[in-house]
């Protein structure tokens, strides 16, 4: 097992003015024109329900600011937490709130709607922020933010085709003794890496307040599957680390590895209205 620390200054990365005064949970994959491309929940007011499209920008290199490319999925509903996965020359996005939406480009720029299917899952199990892993060229998973006994938990799906999605269980859940229970659930956007055989885990931990706004827990597995229950750190799952961090994706270019943060305008971030960047170290 390794432990990621966030070394150095947190860096602007990207700033939205045309299309937005901050951007809020975000994806950044990179794009067949060889640029990193961002996708984040933006708008200019100060609640979660005025979120209703998402800004668009594009960057060379992780080390640069990148430019504002204008908005996308600005459909006049709500529209949150995208993720975005390239199979075949085509781009999924997947993004919430409940019930999961779909769109599909060729070029990052144009984005169709399309039916997506989610099977046998709990009531409240997958409410928003997806987030995809590619185990094989036909095996994916999905990690929704859910509601598992009126406690915050993260629900996994199973899929070959990125179409249709099976539930197989909860990949991590809240235990009674879990410190925060807004009705909502605490976790929010999951991210999932595969570092030496091991899995890891990374997902803000937070009730909203100014006071966790920021806190990202980070959990390490044998199996992508069961990363356990977490009751605070009194028994259960112990998370590894704690990281200043809300929302993170976490990247890798020309051998350095990368962590991202951002949120509103009224809750704590390095870099206020912006997606900040800085380099993460594993030991």
């Amino acid at each position: 097992m390794k432990i990621p620390h966030i070394v150095g200054d947190w860096q602007v990365l990207f700033r939205p003015e045309d299309h937005g005064n901050y951007v809020n949970d975000h994806t950044i994959v990179k794009g067949s024109d060889g640029a990193w491309h961002l996708y984040g929940i933006a708008s200019f007011g100060r609640r979660a329900y005025d979120e209703r499209w998402f800004v668009h920008g594009r960057g060379e290199r992780l080390d640069a600011p990148m430019e504002e490319v204008g908005r996308s999925i600005d459909r006049g509903t709500l529209a949150w937490a995208p993720c975005v996965i390239e199979r075949d020359g085509i781009y999924y996005m997947f993004y919430g709130p409940s019930p999961t939406s779909l769109a599909v480009s060729f070029d990052m720029r144009e984005w169709y709607g399309h039916t997506v299917t989610l099977r046998n899952e709990p009531l409240m199990a997958a409410h928003r922020d997806h987030f995809v892993l590619k185990l094989s060229e036909n095996e994916y998973l999905m990690y929704v933010v859910g509601v598992h006994e009126r406690k915050g938990a993260v629900s996994c799906f199973r899929s070959g085709d990125l179409l249709t999605w099976d539930f197989v269980g909860f990949a991590l859940t809240s235990g009674d003794d879990a410190p925060l229970k807004p009705g909502w659930g605490a976790m929010e956007s999951p991210f999932v890496l595969k570092k030496d055989g091991l899995y890891y885990l990374f997902i803000t931990y937070t009730d909203s307040s100014a006071e966790t706004y920021q806190d990202t827990l980070v959990f390490c597995s044998a199996d992508p599957l069961q990363f356990g229950q977490y009751n605070g750190g009194n028994g259960g799952a112990i998370p590894i680390t704690k990281l200043q961090a809300h929302a993170p994706e976490i990247l890798e270019e020309n051998g350095e590895t990368y962590i991202t943060t951002c949120g509103w305008l009224h809750r704590p971030n390095p870099n206020p209205g912006t997606v900040s960047i800085a380099r993460l170290l594993w030991k």
